[in-house]
């Protein structure tokens, strides 16, 4: 029984109009597999990585500066070459890039659930509720998100003892990044909202008595998902570039577990002196890792859009 239900759940998905678009646009095959690719590297690095980057019983200063291993000078232990302090740049990148995914995901997750928490209040209760929440949201959409993140971050730093900084940098980078971003979730579950309580299924809930949080959970917030989930995928992009420039500004996660953000940084300071791999390979990848989710991104706004169907 648990089998046929199994292979229903299958081929209703594998029938479904999106996989048909997904499998017949190689633009989003592609992007799929270059950020699948990415983020199994990026998952697995302790195993995929040549060497451990922060392990400094492996790590020899005369190895610093290295050339990439087809260059003169160059090593077939360090593929990408090697930074200041001998690290490899492969190997820090791997282990870069699980800094930025975990931030992004993170900061992403948390937009949605404080946007679809008062976008779904703000469109179901209406009145005083609504219009406060929309407020805030208007004054908060006036200012750059990458300055909500820094005003929040400088907060954070002033508030926190500073020998706490190293061990908490990562959650308040995540809650920087993701306070600056619920607004676009916000206000488009409150517009799905409207329309969805008014339609006669959500009537006939609450004629025979069913709570309001339950109308929420189970009627209008499945219905309200298919945008969302096009939100998010767009804004988890633009929280790694996010955390990519706070990074770089040096208010981001510290040097001891830098993000990709942090090697560019690094990387840069010794751009004009001829050791360009150590910048410029970490800037590759981040350039690809957004691209292909925002590439993945735009597939998914017109799939899930109904008039383009």
């Amino acid at each position: 029984m648990e089998q046929s239900i199994e292979r229903t759940r299958l081929q209703r998905i594998f029938g479904s109009d999106i996989w048909y678009s997904f499998t017949h646009n190689p633009t989003a095959m592609f992007s799929a597999l270059v950020t699948l690719g990415l983020i199994f590297a990026a998952v697995f690095a302790p195993w995929i990585a040549p060497h451990d980057p922060f392990d400094l019983a492996t790590i020899s200063i005369m190895d610093g500066n290295l050339p990439p291993a087809w260059s003169a000078g160059g090593d077939m232990n360090f593929l990408l070459g090697t930074d200041d302090q001998g690290r490899g740049v492969l190997s820090t990148i791997l282990y870069g890039a699980r800094i930025s995914l975990l931030v992004g995901f993170s900061s992403v997750i948390f937009s949605m659930v404080v946007g679809i928490a008062l976008g779904l209040v703000s469109g179901y209760v209406g009145g005083r509720t609504d219009a406060i929440i929309m407020r805030i949201a208007d004054i908060q959409l006036s200012f750059p998100a990458i300055l909500i993140a820094l005003l929040v971050d400088g907060v954070a730093r002033g508030l926190i003892p500073s020998d706490m900084h190293s061990q908490i940098s990562i959650y308040v980078l995540i809650f920087a990044i993701g306070i600056s971003g619920w607004v676009q979730y916000a206000r488009t579950v409150r517009g799905s909202t409207l329309v969805e309580k008014n339609k006669e299924y959500v009537q006939a809930a609450r004629v025979i008595g069913i709570r309001p949080f339950t109308i929420l959970r189970r009627h209008i917030l499945p219905n309200v998902m298919g945008p969302v989930m096009v939100i998010a995928t767009i804004h988890l992009a633009i929280a790694i570039i996010t955390e990519a420039t706070l990074s770089f500004l040096g208010v981001g996660v510290p040097p001891t577990t830098p993000s990709l953000g942090t090697l560019i940084r690094i990387g840069n300071e010794y751009l004009f002196s001829g050791d360009w791999w150590i910048t410029i390979f970490p800037g590759i990848t981040l350039v690809v890792l957004v691209l292909a989710v925002n590439l993945l991104g735009d597939w998914m706004r017109d799939a899930l859009n109904p008039k383009l169907r």
